[in-house]
């Protein structure tokens, strides 16, 4: 009898738990503008056909860290206005610090200074290295009070369900929210924020203007900004005269971390900074990067290439965003990720390089060689030389990135 109680009583736990609802986040407004956000991994995208096919609001990148200028803004931003778009921005923002937050805030802000933007300005956080819930939330903070401060907009934060959830905090929950989640009608309550004033649905939607896929989106009027007037000029914090950056080295920093923060690589600050051994920098040394808000390199056509990549073991999207030359949201979106940091072994990945000549890059790990690098991806000891400036083939570093075509 007793057994009988007890099994009983297990059985309606379980349908307790089963039957508990999974509770949604609702929109802020019933207004509802229908929208795409772009980058220059979309080429060159044709403003007039997208307004046709009825898209209202365009989220445009402008930037990513410290430096890297999105080579489309410009152009999205030009004919997205001339077609009569309402206009956001979004920064992706790489800060590992208080003082990172605020040079990156002020670099976003220069980006944009003297434009007329519709829509909140977003802060896209989501690559956070090995930053604590703490950290991540202090940087977040501060970095959009200098935003609002030197823009006089209010902000937006973007962000996947499962940070929203797990790692934002209800200091950065005063803020509006941008929220991604695909594959559901409604993205789900992440118990920060009441409701939602973006929400991004898909990351292979089809609109008319447009080759290949593109971030599908849904907006509400609270997006909107309440002052429309030219953001303020403000000047590029890092750059100086001879468009260079000045970096100084803190305690943990790591030069393949530096590379990625900046949007450069490994081989490029051994070669302008004559360092010996890139394994070895000390707090305090004082580091040249070349800006390169004009990099041609970055420049994307409308082609999209996609790859097929296998996840090995030990693997975390960061490192293969960084070996691809892309980025993890451009992953995440690509695969619909949804949680970034839980990706299995043996599992594969589609990566989007959008380029005609299909480069990639291959960050070097202990015992790899030149010759075993170049036998890999079929190709040339000497076309790996001339195409990274490598100096001693012979020669080559943990942590460096290789350009690979």
């Amino acid at each position: 009898m007793h057994k009988k109680i007890l099994t009983g009583t297990f059985i309606l736990i379980i349908l307790l738990i089963i039957s508990v609802p999974v509770y949604a986040l609702s929109p802020s407004s019933n207004v509802i503008y229908k929208g795409i956000d772009v980058s220059e991994w979309q080429g060159s995208i044709n403003f007039a056909r997208v307004k046709e096919a009825g898209i209202e609001m365009v989220y445009i990148r402008a930037g990513q860290g410290f430096s890297y200028k999105d080579a489309q803004f410009e152009r999205n931003y030009e004919e997205a206005k001339r077609n009569g778009l309402k206009i956001g921005v979004y920064h992706y923002m790489t800060a590992r610090s208080v003082e990172d937050a605020k040079l990156q805030a002020q670099f976003f802000v220069s980006l944009i200074s003297g434009k007329q933007i519709d829509c909140k300005l977003a802060m896209d956080f989501e690559s956070f290295g090995s930053l604590n819930k703490s950290q991540i939330n202090e940087i977040a903070v501060v970095y959009m009070k200098e935003v609002k401060r030197l823009s006089g907009k209010d902000v937006v934060v973007y962000s996947n369900t499962y940070d929203a959830k797990y790692v934002f905090n209800s200091e950065v929950a005063n803020e509006p929210l941008w929220v991604a989640q695909y594959g559901v009608s409604e993205p789900q309550d992440n118990g920060n924020w009441k409701n939602w004033v973006g929400y991004q649905y898909s990351s292979t939607g089809r609109i008319s203007g447009i080759s290949g896929n593109v971030d599908l989106d849904e907006f509400t009027e609270d997006i909107l900004l309440n002052n429309v007037e030219e953001v303020p000029s403000v000047e590029d914090p890092k750059c100086d005269k001879e468009d260079r950056i000045l970096y100084k080295v803190k305690r943990g920093d790591t030069l393949s971390e530096i590379a990625l923060e900046h949007n450069t690589t490994v081989n490029h600050l051994v070669l302008i900074n004559d360092l010996q051994n890139p394994n070895l920098i000390f707090v305090g040394e004082i580091l040249t990067i070349s800006c390169n808000h004009n990099n041609s390199e970055s420049e994307n056509n409308s082609s999209e290439n996609i790859i097929i990549y296998t996840i090995k073991k030990g693997d975390t999207l960061s490192e293969i965003a960084l070996e691809h030359d892309t980025t993890v949201i451009s992953l995440v979106n690509l695969n619909n990720i949804q949680n970034p940091n839980l990706i299995y072994a043996g599992e594969t990945i589609k990566i989007r390089t959008n380029k005609e000549n299909s480069e990639s890059f291959y960050t070097v790990k202990r015992g790899d060689t030149l010759s075993e690098i170049a036998l890999k991806y079929n190709t040339t000891v000497d076309d790996l030389v001339k195409k990274n400036d490598i100096l001693n083939p012979n020669l080559i570093y943990v942590g460096d990135r290789i350009r690979i075509k």
